[in-house]
Formats: C-alpha cells, structure tokens, sequence
C-alpha cells in the first residue's frame, strides 16, 4: 500500500488514510463494522455478497458500491448508514432468506451464523418471496464435516479459501443460475480434499459444519488462544471450552499458520477428553500388575530408587528421555533433574532419531542447527528444493504455503524416493533410491560449478574450505550420479541448474535425509549447495529442516541432549559448566552422556539401570522394537504421560500427565519461533503437569526448588540461555518471538546468516558417500523406507484417541511396486510377510507406482509395524542416528485363512 495519503469523508468525519487503501479498510479505523459475508481476511475482496455496500460521492463513480473492493480516491464522500443502504442490505437479506432453511433453533451455528445476525440487526424475519427453492439438502460429507446446502448463501468462501489458500480446488462452484451450488466436482468428494477443515472454520452460515459428538452454543463456551500439539509448523490456534471440556478448534491468523490448521490441528483434540486418559499414578505391584496408587507413593518409590540405584552403581547408572511433546519449561526442568539433582548427562529426547543431524550438520558447516528461515517464507523462493519430506502429509500448512508458491510461478524440485503428492506439481521430481541423497547433492554442486554459476562473491566473503569441496565433488559426475541414483542424468543436470540459477532458492528437508547412517554428511551437503550459490542470509532461501513434532526444536534449544545445556552450550566448556554451576548451586558432570540409541543397548549391557521417560514412546519409535522392549522391561521403568501407552504398560512407575489444553508453558516450532501454550481446561482426575512432577521429585531427592508458575522455569532459563535471554512472557502475547533474541529490545531473528553465518564464515566440508549395508544383504533384497501420514501422528498416542483421523487410517499397510507385486504373486490388498533380519510382521499391501521397482513403504506410526524391522546399528558416527529410512527386507504372500 503507498505511503502517500489521502482525503476522504466517511459519515461526516474527515481523515487522512493510505492511497490504495479499500473502503472497507478505511471504515475499520474509525471502528465502523460493514457487514459482509464473503470477504476473507489476508485475500483479495469478492465483492459477490454485496452485503458490504455503501453510498459514495465525489468518487468516479457515484451510488452504491462494494465497498471491499472498491479503493479510496481523494475527496471521495461515503456514507455508511444512509436509508438506501440500508434497503439494498435488507433487498439481500430477504433475497438469501428466499432460499435458505430458517429453522435456525436446530442449526448448529445458532448464535454465530453471520446470516442470522445481520437478519435480526435489519430486522428481516421472514422472506417477502414466495416461491420455487433449490432443495440441495445433504450432497456429501466425510468423517470430518458435514455439508447443508439448503443453509448455504454461496458467498464461496469455502471454495476461495481452498483453492487460493490452500491449494487444492476439492471444492467449485457447479451448474449455473438457480441451481448453482458447491460442490466437489466428482461425488464422492476427490481425494484432493486433506479434510483441512479450512472451509468449515471460514463458512458463515451453517452450510459446512464439524462432526461433533459434543454439542454445544457458542454463548456456552469461551476461547483460549494456545499452540498446536502436533507437527513443527505450530499453528496458532483458539481451543472453545464448554463445561472445562474442549469442545471445537479455531484457527487463529498468526504469523506461523495464517488462519489455517490441518485435519489434525482442527478435528483431532478428542484424545484431550478421551476416557483413556490416565488419571492417577500406577505402581507395578508383586503380582506383576500396576496398580493405582497416591503420588506421595509413587513419587516415593521413583525416589527411592534413584538414590538406590546412584548408590550402587552411580548417576550414569541413570538415563533420561525428555519429551518433544513437553513444554519448554518442562524439558528445561527434566535435564536439570539429570543433571543437577540426579548427576548425570544421560538425557536425550527423540531428536536423536529425527534431527540429530541436522543439529550436528549444521551446526557443523554454519554454526547453528536449526530452521534457516520462516515457514511462510517459502512463498518468496523462486525455485524451491524439497527432499526427504512429504510436506503437505507430515507438515500440512507448510505443504498448502508451498503449493501458493507454486500457484504464484514458482519453480519445484522434488527429491524422494516415494511420489509424495508434490512431485505431482513439481517442475522436476527425481525419483531417487533410498541412502543415494548425498550422491545426488554432490552431483549437483558439481554440475554447479562445472557450468560456473557459482555465487563466487559469496563463497570468498562468507566461506572457508571451498577448493578442498570443489576437488571432492569432481568423482560425483551426472552418469554416476544417474547410476547409484536411478534417474536419468539430464533431470540431475536440469535440476542442478534450476537451483543454481535462481535468484532466491529454498531447501526444504526433513527425516529422508537425516535418518540415515550418514545423515550428517547427507545435512552438510545440502549446506554446501546453499552456500555455494549464496542462499543463505536473505527471503525466499536457507536451508530449512522441518521439526516432526510441536517442541523438538524446543526440547534441543533446553539442553536435553548429552553433550549440551541450553543453546548448545557445551558440556565439556568449563566456562558453560561453571555457570550452570553457579546459577544451580551444584557440581555438574563433566563427561559427556548417553545418547538415546547408545542408552538402550547399555540397558541390555548392564551399564544402565534405570530409564526415566517424559511423553515419549520408544516402543514403537525407536528402531529395532524387539530389542527396545527388552531393554523397557529389564530396566527399572518410570514414565510419565497422558495415556498408557505402549512404553507406559512396561513401566514399574506410571505418573499421569496433564496434556498441551491442561497447562501453561511455550513451544518452540521449527522456525525457532517461541510461542505461548496456555491452560484452557483443567487436568484430568489426579494428572499433573510434568513440571509440577518433576519439582516435586526434585525436592524428594534433597534438590530443594520452587516455582510457582512455568513463567518463573522460563525466566530462569532465559538467563542461562543466550539466544532466549531477551524473551519474557510479555513479549511472547502477541505473535512470539524468534531466536536468537538476546536483549528484551530485540525484535528476533526471523532469517538467520544475514550478512554471512553465525559462525563468520560458513565451513564447506567435504562428504564422502558409502552404501548402507541394509543393501548389500541378497536375503532381504526390497529398500523399505517408511514414512508417516496426514490422518496419524508419531507414535499415534493422541491420533490412536481420535475417532474421525482413524476412521481414515486405521492400519498399517504396505507400498510395493507393481512389477514387485507380479513377481512375487501378490495382488493389492493380500496380507503379506514382511521381515528383515531384526524380526517380521504382516501388514496388508497397497499395489501402487508411488514406490519404484525394488522400494517399499511403510508407515512407522504402529507398533506392530516398521520399527519391528528397522536397524538399531550401525550409527552415523557424528550423529548418532540410526538409518530408519533404509531396510533391506523381503516381502511374502502368506495366506490368512
């Protein structure tokens, strides 16, 4: 908008607004309310309800206008009020009203619908038109929503917002005149429709609402503003409460997630009313069977043992997994308590088998290990690079910013093995085999620099180690590249050169490229294209890995890793130690600890004794399961969390948990964007807030501590934290903050490497490719990778609670390849044998080319699935992460009858 002014006169009061501004925009600053039922915010006005008119003078026109659309000029008189408005309002009214179910008693959006209100506010109670009326009634729903079109004014605001915001066009206008009405285009409804549940949150009638088993009136409930529970993208949203019980979800317009949710941020909170939920601590008794108990004895025999167990063979005899589902605040508290209180490192959290490598590959070449740029940036790229991520399955609102990108002219480039549905739109996809990443970006820098386009200003102001990688690439040609790869070396080649060639490029990656035994080389090479084409330090660009769970960011910045504190801050710098010393009035560990996926196997060595779980369930997500559960049930067992869950039914202590709607605290999403998570609702029956557990046990155990508030965890870790210390609750309210925020004056740090990377100069580091071993076994000849899906999450502790995303994934299955499939007999739904040599288990196959010949997928969300197969060993030796993503197995039909 200029920022030249103008004057204009709006009910008789003249003022001053911005060239270009609307008329709509323009009565909004003197608070003058224009009704409309079709103008949604962040888009370009319709116009088409023509609710929103007004009377104009002294403008190129004169009359009645639509005042959403129609811009401001300089002199122009408006009147707001006049009796002619307000006749051509009621004219509308009483035209929708013609065609429209007046039962409004029965109506589920009785006391919100938009069409209600302005009838009663223009005093239409009935229709003046006596005639013929469309009867549409029902014409499709899903598990989700249903749609009443008798109740639908077609102002197309469902259809708008899925089409230009999210980017799928399920929904259209059909027929014409008198029979027009919204539709699908196909009945059922296509499978482009992601049950987003956008066009019910943005529909202002009654036409398209959720399916709900809790009824309720908007004038019985109150709203909490809080933080998504689910993915890294962290959705802004509004939580509506009726008797202490969440009953619906709104999305909020906030910077991360612009009005929008996914199915699992809108539809699936039932788990947080579920009547599974835990609700009092349980202890495994003498008959082998947890009984309930009072958390003085289960707070008591947690206690007892750790002192026990330190006694005889020491702290490290001790490991703790935090949770990326937990609070900033509460896995600050959980590696204080290993720390400080018990007197060990061994504390790590899921990000060892998700970004582990992110941290150390980009920490490693840039100095920090995280989200280069904002989420919504993407749309400012002018070719965009995903690779090892389904992003509109596992991070759906960053998946909907993508396809706007793409919907706006810019160029994709898809990398995976498996034909997500982006590399349906894509400009390029390259169809690469499973553990061949590192050779494919290794080919493209070499192509890169083989054609000279280079950033070559950049790489000398802002670059060491450049001529060393430049030589290292040289064995990486397209023919090989093509070989080990599987595609065809002119698409590695256009590829290479559509990235270089841009002005801004954004690399997109997720767990494809860090679960693997070489996932740091794989991280590290995708920092070196950025840097060798400059893409780092300004809009639409970086290299940005996408955090799988709502606080694993999070729980990496609070320390809860073994070889750091909070920021990174190492535990072998003295310097660091002594102020965590100081500010904790303790002597800390000096060695190093355990990571996850080395505690386990020390578990079955004897070495640990005791594990101590917070909201994770490595039962199923942690490779090798059967070995897993045999580490769980020899080790002394303590978990925490909001249902009993695979990990909790082995423990010998169980503490029950309040969920993300039951307390206070923040999250950090994958953009390092802090963001507040407030109470709405009360925790269930005796459940606690694990940092009200973890106070507690901290105090048995002779640390004495008090907090009243997660507020007051907050600021105490704020100021051992650099990149934290300049946020305060305050200053989070409105839309958070992004780190580094070093002073309370600072505005946050949305882009990272402005102006070169934290380091100074970013480090280009050589990387050498190697096959993973799962290949070189004949016996399990099938690359499995797995994968996750839009209508489950994780370990499926709160989707498993969910009824409606169940009913759309209820089981495991089984990608396989046609060709595979004839080869071996098998047709699309038979029960198959998978098995590796880490164990087997059946799942029914999907016959589907999404997968190449000689690859299979798999979901890793159940327990009897992926992670029965996977690999525990080896490890990628910086990292530590397992190769989740790469098993050899083979596939059999077997017969169930």
């Amino acid at each position: 908008m200029s920022k030249k002014t103008i004057n204009i006169t709006i009910n008789d009061k003249k003022l001053k607004v911005p060239d270009g501004m609307t008329i709509i925009e323009a009565c909004l600053i003197i608070g003058i309310n224009i009704p409309t039922l079709c103008l949604l915010k962040d888009e370009m006005p319709d116009g088409s309800c023509r609710m929103c008119v007004v009377e104009v003078e002294n403008g190129y026109k004169n009359g009645l206008v639509a005042s959403c659309n129609e811009i401001c000029k300089d002199g122009i008189i408006i009147t707001t009020n006049s009796e002619k408005v307000i006749k051509s309002r009621q004219f509308i009214l009483d035209l929708l009203l013609s065609d429209h179910s007046t039962d409004c008693f029965s109506c589920t959006k009785n006391g919100e619908c938009k069409l209600q209100e302005y009838a009663l506010e223009y005093g239409i109670d009935k229709t003046g038109f006596d005639g013929k009326r469309s009867n549409l009634g029902h014409r499709f729903s899903n598990p989700f929503y249903e749609v009443d079109l008798e109740k639908c004014v077609l102002c197309v605001r469902c259809v708008r917002i899925c089409t230009s915001r999210q980017a799928r066009s399920a929904l259209c206008i059909m027929d014409r005149g008198f029979s027009t009405y919204i539709g699908s285009g196909f009945h059922p409804p296509p499978e482009q429709c992601e049950s987003c549940g956008n066009c019910v949150s943005n529909c202002p009638t009654g036409a398209i609402v959720p399916k709900f088993e809790n009824r309720f009136r908007i004038w019985e409930t109150h709203e909490t503003q809080t933080t998504c529970p689910y993915c890294g993208v962290g959705c802004q949203m509004n939580l509506l409460i009726k008797d202490d019980k969440v009953v619906d979800v709104r999305p909020v317009s906030g910077r991360v997630n612009e009005g929008l949710l996914c199915v699992k941020g809108k539809f699936a909170f039932d788990f947080i009313n579920h009547p599974d939920r835990l609700t009092q601590p349980l202890v495994r008794g003498e008959d082998g069977e947890l009984h309930p108990t009072s958390w003085d004895n289960a707070l008591n025999v947690v206690s007892n043992k750790i002192k026990e167990i330190k006694e005889k063979f020491g702290p490290d005899a001790i490991a703790g997994f935090s949770g990326a589902k937990a609070t900033n605040e509460e896995n600050y508290l959980f590696m204080k308590l290993m720390r400080a209180v018990v007197g060990t490192n061994n504390v790590d959290h899921c990000a060892r088998l998700c970004h582990s490598s992110s941290v150390a590959g980009l920490a490693a070449t840039l100095g920090s290990g995280a989200m280069t740029n904002p989420i919504a940036d993407v749309r400012n790229a002018d070719v965009i690079f995903i690779t090892g991520s389904n992003t509109t399955k596992t991070h759906p609102v960053m998946g909907a910013f993508i396809r706007q990108a793409k919907l706006n002219g810019t160029k994709l480039i898809v990398a995976d093995p498996v034909r997500i549905p982006l590399a349906e739109i894509a400009d390029i996809y390259l169809q690469i085999k499973p553990g061949t990443s590192l050779v494919l970006h290794n080919c493209m820098l070499n192509i890169i620099l083989s054609e000279g386009l280079e950033d070559t200003d950049y790489i000398k102001q802002y670059s060491t180690g450049f001529d060393e990688l430049k030589e290292s690439v040289k064995e990486y040609t397209p023919n090989f590249a093509a070989k080990i790869c599987g595609v065809p070396a002119e698409d590695i080649i256009s590829a290479a050169k559509m990235y270089a060639k841009a002005i801004n490029a954004s690399i997109i990656y997720a767990m494809g490229i860090t679960q693997h035994i070489n996932g740091t080389n794989n991280v590290i090479s995708l920092s070196n294209l950025a840097v060798c084409t400059g893409n780092l330090g300004h809009p639409g660009s970086g290299v940005n890995p996408l955090r799988g769970q709502n606080n694993v960011q999070g729980a990496c910045d609070m320390g809860s890793l073994p070889q750091f504190y909070t920021a990174y801050q190492q535990v072998a710098d003295q310097k660091a130690r002594e102020k965590f010393e100081k500010a904790w009035n303790v002597s800390l560990p000096t060695t190093v600890g355990l990571t996850k996926t080395l505690a386990i196997p020390s578990v079955l060595n004897d070495k640990v004794k005791m594990l101590f779980i917070m909201g994770e369930n490595p039962a199923v997500s942690d490779p090798d399961s059967t070995q897993t559960i045999k580490a769980l049930k020899k080790s002394f067992l303590v978990v925490s969390d909001i249902f009993l869950t695979e990990t909790a039914e082995l423990a010998d202590v169980v503490l029950p948990a309040a969920c993300f709607a039951e307390k206070d605290g923040t999250f950090t999403n994958s953009e390092r964007r802090v963001q507040l998570v407030n109470k709405a609702v009360s925790p269930k029956g005796e459940a606690l807030a694990d940092w009200l557990i973890i106070m507690m046990l901290s105090n048995r155990l002779g640390y004495n501590c008090h907090y009243d508030t997660p507020e007051d965890i907050f600021n105490e870790m704020a100021k051992l934290t650099p990149s934290y210390e300049g946020m305060t609750y305050r200053r989070l309210e409105e839309h958070g903050l992004c780190w580094p925020c070093p002073t309370e004056d600072h505005p946050g740090t949305p882009i990272l490497h402005v102006g070169g990377s934290a380091k100074g100069k970013a480090e280009l580091k050589v990387t050498k490719w190697e096959s993973s071993p799962e290949v070189e076994n004949h016996e399990y000849p099938i690359m499995l990778t797995t994968n996750r899906l839009l209508y489950q999450f994780h370990t499926r502790t709160m989707t498993a609670k969910s009824k409606s995303v169940n009913t759309k994934s209820p089981n495991n299955f089984i990608q396989i390849n046609p060709e595979n499939a004839i080869e071996l007999g098998i047709s699309d739904g038979d029960t198959v044998k998978v098995s590796s040599p880490r164990g087997s288990i059946t799942a029914p196959a999907v016959i589907t080319n999404e997968v190449a010949k000689g690859v299979a997928a798999m979901p890793f969300h159940w327990a009897d699935g992926a992670n029965v197969l996977t690999a525990a060993v080896p490890l990628d030796s910086v990292s530590k992460i397992a190769g989740l993503k790469l098993t050899g197995v083979k596939i059999e039909k077997i017969d169930v009858n």
